[in-house]
């Protein structure tokens, strides 16, 4: 690059580590400084013009853009299933980028295909696949979409050349509480989000493995062929974890592929602590892992893991002959970009392993160790403060699920939604009581005070859904969620 071009960078450098990196995580900045759409647009430049801009238009720019996002590094952002900001992990994305190159071949990324190789192996170890294959993914949803169309080879090979006419119709169970990725991806295949059977979940939302045993015997009857279960390590909304030992008993009687959907939860692996919520996980065909969830590893950052060493390369390869020739003159085995259904692949690796490199996993299992005791920390707070309701007793994973009730709404009679509270008692909540709900939303995201989500699940009302993957976050940044909220809804 030209030499004023060695400037720019220098500034956006400094920009991005004044503005981001630490004024992003202090706790005493804002969350986000929200702008509507209509004020956005004019508040940023983002016209494209057949003249170029200067370097100082567009420093001007990039501090509008910096000041206008979300800052999901910071202590009070709860609002998505990932967060915080570890600064290993920044070096690894920026020097991803730096150095520009795709993991596709051991020739023009030879450090990432061996990194990835190393880390991905220690990914299948803590899962307990011995001699399996793995790959890094544009996210869990397409890691799950993976587990869809290897399930679906595995069962029947021909269709990746003859396609799936003259098949038998193919169904994939899941619970009910599921992410909805598996009807997407059912839907990308031609399978048909018709043939995604819900399996019903407990009071904690937790598959029922007697009902998965039930609804493969109903499939199989009604001449439908089962080439998968999704089970679930930590749901999106409840975070529960599906009792993986149990419905991996049930998949072996009935001889179907078992994929776990760990993008969430599955970093529990970490833990010596927390471990045996995946009790039986060893057991599955497939696994998906998200390490910029729970790890706090940056954005993207996404695996897709399976104990079967050969069927990723057997289901996508197409050998294509001018990127992946037998003949090179170097171990052509490292070339790893055919078991992908992409070509470019970006490297998502190296944020990992700088992070890894730097904590080591006992650090990591201290971390996601940090985010659970603070997830129990702040359940109980909710529990022990006026006019908060606990939605799930003893929550699994770091999802804090609760309502907050105005005190004009207080002591009066409750009716009409069936809430649960404890083991099967159940008392009434009314609706009314939290349409209070979007005006708190509201006021903390225009305050910039605190980002937390909000959404109703099954019979119960609309409650506020805390997730805590931020490893940073102590139990005085939970003090602050429960009275931030209460100050906010204090006049309603």
């Amino acid at each position: 690059p030209a030499r004023h071009g060695h400037s720019f960078l220098k500034e956006i450098f400094h920009l991005l580590m004044k503005e981001a990196v630490e004024g992003g995580t202090d706790v005493n900045n804002k969350v986000v400084e929200f702008k509507h759409p209509s004020e956005l647009m004019k508040a940023i430049d983002l016209d494209l013009n057949s003249q170029p801009a200067s370097d100082d238009e567009l420093l001007v720019a990039c501090r509008q853009i910096v000041k206008y996002s979300v800052k999901t590094g910071h202590p009070h952002f709860f609002n998505q299933l990932y967060g915080g900001l570890d600064t290993h992990g920044l070096a690894g994305a920026w020097m991803t980028d730096a150095l520009n190159t795709s993991q596709y071949t051991y020739e023009v990324a030879p450090v990432f295909t061996l990194m990835e190789k190393v880390v991905l192996g220690e990914m299948l170890r803590l899962i307990g696949f011995q001699d399996g294959d793995a790959i890094f993914c544009p996210g869990g949803s397409v890691s799950n979409m993976y587990a869809l169309n290897l399930a679906r080879y595995s069962r029947f090979p021909d269709v990746k050349q003859t396609g799936t006419a003259g098949l038998p119709n193919m169904c994939v169970l899941t619970s009910e509480k599921a992410h909805y990725s598996i009807k997407k991806g059912a839907a990308l295949l031609g399978l048909g989000t018709d043939n995604v059977v819900t399996v019903k979940t407990d009071s904690v939302g937790r598959m029922c493995p007697k009902a998965l045993d039930v609804a493969l015997y109903d499939v199989t009857a009604q001449g439908r062929v089962p080439i998968m279960v999704n089970a679930t390590a930590g749901t999106t909304v409840l975070g529960a974890y599906d009792p993986l030992d149990a419905i991996a008993d049930v998949c072996t009687r009935h001889k179907v592929w078992l994929h776990v959907d760990g993008a969430w939860g599955g970093s529990v692996l970490l833990s010596d602590k927390l471990r045996h919520r995946m009790k039986g996980v060893e057991r599955a065909d497939s696994m998906t892992w998200n390490p910029h969830k729970m790890m706090g590893a940056p954005l993207q950052c996404a695996a897709f893991l399976t104990k079967h060493k050969t069927l990723l390369t057997e289901c996508h390869s197409a050998r294509a002959k001018y990127l992946f020739q037998q003949d090179k003159f170097y171990d052509v085995t490292y070339d790893t970009g055919d078991k992908s259904v992409q070509c470019g692949r970006k490297v998502d690796v190296l944020k990992l392993w700088m992070m890894w490199k730097a904590k080591g996993t006992q650090q990591f299992a201290a971390d996601i160790d940090n985010i659970f005791n603070c997830a129990r920390y702040l359940a109980q707070k909710v529990k022990t403060t006026e006019g908060f309701r606990i939605v799930l007793e003893e929550p699994e994973c770091t999802n804090v699920c609760f309502w907050f009730i105005p005190p004009s709404m207080r002591g009066q009679p409750e009716t009409q939604t069936m809430v649960r509270t404890t083991g099967k008692q159940y008392r009434p909540l009314t609706h009314s009581s939290y349409r209070w709900r979007q005006l708190i939303k509201q006021r903390m995201t225009k305050e910039g005070s605190l980002m937390v989500g909000y959404q109703p699940d099954g019979h119960w009302s609309t409650f506020f859904r805390m997730v805590i993957s931020n490893t940073a976050v102590t139990t005085r940044n939970m003090d602050f969620v429960v009275s931030e909220i209460a100050r906010l809804g204090e006049d309603l």
